[in-house]
């Protein structure tokens, strides 16, 4: 298995280039980075009473990456994740080519819809259209990704034929982890991307519902994506776990069922305890990586 390490990169915590760093120097295999452009203050926070300063100052992650990729050779450089709703995608087209380029092909697009309704609001997306809007910039992205002459024209999303460079180093496209949970997120991840990358919850609750997943039903959602992509033709997807701590008891579990990747957090807030968590998650995980 492949461990990662996931980061709210803020101005408040550890510098994401120092972070990028020592991040490969350990032996990580990626680097993710969140996404949140502003926070209304009429937001109703699922996770607590009033929203955290690091989710109301997170950098741009694709900037972040970009820098990220300047200092290091070799880790993955991913999104966990863009809101796709929120961005333009002859532009969000454009970084991530720039971004893979940069890299020299390694970036990983973690995607989601997102959850804030006044925010999407402010980027002039209705919330109830967060899917569709999402699935038409996707394809929409994959067609100045792949084609010499792009055009798409969907219901939300028109663009008329039009040349874009650069295309990636990564063919087709850089690989496409699609977050959620809920009733319909496999079928998303299939049809939509390359990997489904979801946020395990350790005991669950009903107020975690359509938020995270219940461990308990990877075995049968992980089967089911895999059952999809076969009947889709598609290659096998990945699993991109989030959520869970390094411990044998999890790592075991997430191997047995096929997940290619554990994400481990880092505190957004404090940069000596950002490096002291991952020295402590690298020494938690040395066995696997050798």
């Amino acid at each position: 298995m492949k461990f990662g390490i996931s980061c709210f990169t803020t101005h408040l915590g550890a510098k994401p280039t120092e972070l990028a760093v020592e991040i490969e120097r350990l032996g990580f295999d990626s680097f993710f980075v969140s996404e949140h452009s502003h926070i209304p203050l009429d937001t109703d926070f699922p996770l607590g009473d009033e929203v955290p300063m690091a989710y109301r100052s997170m950098f741009d992650p694709f900037v972040t990456l970009a820098a990220a990729a300047a200092v290091t050779t070799r880790i993955k450089l991913g999104t966990a994740i863009v809101i796709v709703p929120q961005h333009d995608p002859i532009n969000c087209a454009k970084t991530i080519s720039s971004v893979d380029q940069i890299s020299n092909g390694r970036f990983i697009f973690g995607i989601g819809a997102g959850w804030n309704p006044p925010e999407m609001v402010n980027h002039g997306t209705a919330f109830e259209d967060r899917f569709r809007m999402t699935k038409e910039r996707i394809e929409a992205m994959k067609e100045f990704w792949t084609q010499e002459e792009a055009e798409y024209n969907g219901k939300l999303v028109k663009i008329s034929r039009s040349w874009q460079w650069p295309k990636p180093v990564q063919q087709p496209h850089p690989p496409i982890l699609v977050a959620g949970s809920g009733p319909n997120i496999i079928k998303r991840a299939v049809d939509l991307g390359d990997g489904w990358m979801p946020v395990f919850a350790m005991e669950w609750h009903e107020s975690l519902r359509n938020k995270q997943t219940p461990l308990d039903d990877l075995p049968e959602m992980a089967a089911e994506l895999r059952r999809r992509a076969e009947e889709a033709g598609k290659p096998r997807p990945t699993i991109t776990a989030m959520g869970l701590p390094p411990t044998p008891e999890y790592i075991d579990l997430l191997e047995e069922h096929g997940v290619e990747r554990l994400m481990l957090g880092l505190p957004p807030e404090d940069g000596q305890l950002a490096f002291d968590t991952l020295g402590s998650h690298a020494e938690a995980v040395s066995a696997y990586m050798t």
